[in-house]
């Protein structure tokens, strides 16, 4: 097995490198809200693209020696001509050779039906959850390191009656992540025996979530699930449940599971429970020493699945030999998974040497990464409770 080169310092090295790219550079757009409802996520999935790139280039980089620079552009995550207006640019103007990204459902729709499928644009999203995102036209270029939501909401579904609640109201923000995933948890939990009281839709970018609140709270629902963002109208909604005594216990998707909100509300949320992609496994800790090593503090939803999106563009290309989107988007299924040499965070400079030899690898990551037909990764979640003000494991589906 090749040693790894050791990343302390070279993280910010990465960084210094985007601001002097050369001709030869492979440029990657990083495309996120990195203003708006999850800029606190965001920021934890650049930090981890960052991750990966500052392996991939101290490992001499790829297709014979060209350093990956990242590009970043905001989508501001609500806003889809905003979001088509970034990846335009970084199409157009910055001649990106490939995306990661978009991080909001709504944000990759518009984008790649706008913008990438029309002009061949390959992407990876490692946060976009939406199930109508399988079925979107894509020309065979826009893949997911992040599992569908039709996933996620029977994880949560089964996670609710574990833990003993009949009654749910629902509130989701009013885009195709909250949607998909308020039906997705809708449908599961009904056939698993709990009763949804109210479904109702919130508008991020409201200072008083009061009156959502209280028309939640007459539909005598013992918990309330807040398909939101923290940065936004979901922990509006938190708050305002808290200062009214209408909610004490909620259920919480990604969306919702970051360090602010603990920082925040600490352990009044105690005996929440949620869900996030990525089992609970040696790999995840593996990669969060790697990130550690290299300085990346972020904890949030999504950081492993943005170091595997990266590293799976990279192989990619190298595995292609160029950056020409329809080759990489072939070699890229057999890249993810099996049969092959497992590859593992912080094994990037092996599998960079075993594909430029031709040898079959088994990406597997941070995440277990397994792509299935529609180029969706098949996923694992975890399973959380907050507990004493900390999320505290709760098993994994």
């Amino acid at each position: 097995m090749t040693a790894r080169p050791m990343l302390g310092g070279l993280l910010a090295a990465s960084l210094a490198t985007a601001a002097s790219a050369r001709d030869d550079n492979v440029r990657l757009g990083v495309l996120f809200g990195f203003t708006g409802p999850i800029e606190s996520l965001a920021a934890d999935f650049a930090e981890a693209a960052d991750v990966a790139i500052a392996e991939i280039n101290a490992a001499g980089g790829i297709l014979g020696g060209r350093e990956i620079v990242a590009v970043r552009a905001d989508t501001t995550c609500s806003d889809t001509g905003a979001a088509v207006s970034a990846a335009e640019r970084l199409v157009s103007g910055d001649n990106v050779h490939a995306i990661l990204g978009a991080g909001c459902s709504g944000a990759s729709s518009a984008v790649v039906s706008t913008v990438l499928s029309p002009r061949g644009v390959l992407a990876i999203s490692p946060a976009s959850t939406s199930p109508s995102l399988s079925t979107i036209e894509d020309r065979g270029l826009f893949f997911r390191t992040a599992p569908s939501d039709a996933r996620q909401g029977e994880v949560l579904a089964e996670l609710t009656i574990e833990r003993g609640i009949g009654s749910v109201a629902v509130t989701y923000t009013n885009n195709d992540y909250g949607a998909g995933l308020a039906q997705s948890f809708r449908d599961a939990y009904e056939a698993l025996g709990g009763t949804i009281t109210l479904v109702a839709a919130h508008e991020d970018g409201r200072g008083d979530y009061s009156a959502e609140v209280g028309a939640l709270a007459t539909s005598g629902a013992e918990a309330l699930m807040v398909i939101g963002y923290v940065d936004q109208g979901g922990i509006g909604i938190v708050q305002a449940s808290l200062d009214t005594g209408a909610f004490d216990r909620f259920i919480l998707p990604d969306g919702m599971l970051h360090q602010t909100l603990l920082d925040r509300f600490g352990d009044a949320l105690d005996g929440s429970i949620g869900t996030t992609p990525g089992g609970a496994s040696d790999a995840l800790m593996a990669y969060d020493r790697l990130a550690a090593e290299a300085g990346a503090t972020g904890t949030g939803p999504f950081r492993a699945e943005t170091y595997d999106a990266t590293a799976l563009i990279a192989l990619a290309m190298e595995a292609a030999g160029s950056t020409d989107s329809a080759a990489m988007a072939a070699a890229l299924p057999d890249l993810a998974n099996a049969p092959g040499v497992p590859i593992g965070p912080g094994e990037l400079a092996r599998a960079l040497e075993l594909v430029a030899a031709g040898t079959d690898i088994d990406y597997q990551g941070a995440t277990a990464v397994e792509m299935d037909a529609a180029g969706d990764a098949e996923g694992s979640f975890r399973r959380l409770e907050i507990v004493d003000g900390t999320f505290a494991e709760a098993g994994a589906s």
